[in-house]
């Protein structure tokens, strides 16, 4: 299995976990807004239900995400991806969010402003990684370098960078803000720049607790 593959089911499941649920994903995706929120107590929760517009977008996204991966009859499942499709384009409008159900994404993800912020439908996402606004995650490339990246664990992404093409983002890796991304970029190191270089040998755990479950 290449870094590719790995990081796909990563994304999804974990090294050595069963498949996870859509609700048990998002669970850990609203874990990640509370604590960063301070003290975690119901009220919180409910808060940052009502106000994040990062978790709005991932709802939608973990719902049709499973939907997409069920194994429904499709004569069930056509329609009700048709109704997904305007529910994500209405969350595109709300929030400037786009992650379309296509895509993997691993549980704990953490969008921290408003968007706008576009996923590609055929991007791979780790566990706990955070997004800011402004970041494109998107194609490029030609011939067999053409494709969308695939992003490991605990990556941190900051405001207005793009990282695209047929790359690899190693886990614990930061992308500075208004980078460029077109190469792989090793895990836990920083880059920063247009194109994107080496900066640091520093990974994501100033941004992203280690020892957050």
């Amino acid at each position: 299995m290449g870094t590719g593959d790995t990081l796909r089911t990563r994304a999804v499941q974990g090294t050595h976990e069963p498949p996870m649920t859509w609700w048990a994903a998002y669970r850990q995706d609203i874990g990640r807004y509370v604590r960063y929120s301070g003290k975690s107590t119901l009220r919180k929760t409910i808060l940052v239900l009502l106000t994040e517009q990062g978790l709005w977008a991932l709802l939608q996204y973990r719902v049709t995400h499973a939907l997409y991966r069920s194994s429904l009859p499709w004569t069930v499942k056509k329609p009700l991806l048709l109704f997904a499709l305007f529910w994500q384009k209405l969350i595109e409008v709300l929030t400037g969010i786009c992650l379309p159900g296509r895509a993997e994404i691993g549980p704990g993800l953490y969008i921290g402003h408003f968007g706008p912020l576009v996923v590609h439908p055929d991007a791979v996402i780790g566990r706990r990684c955070n997004l800011s606004q402004g970041v494109t995650i998107g194609v490029s490339g030609r011939g067999g370098r053409r494709g969308v990246p695939r992003i490991g664990d605990r990556v941190y992404i900051a405001s207005n960078a793009v990282v695209v093409g047929k790359i690899t983002v190693g886990d614990d890796a930061v992308i500075g803000a208004n980078s460029v991304v077109r190469e792989d970029v090793a895990p836990h190191t920083t880059v920063l720049g247009v194109p994107a270089t080496v900066i640091s040998q520093r990974g994501s755990e100033d941004y992203i607790d280690p020892s957050e479950p």
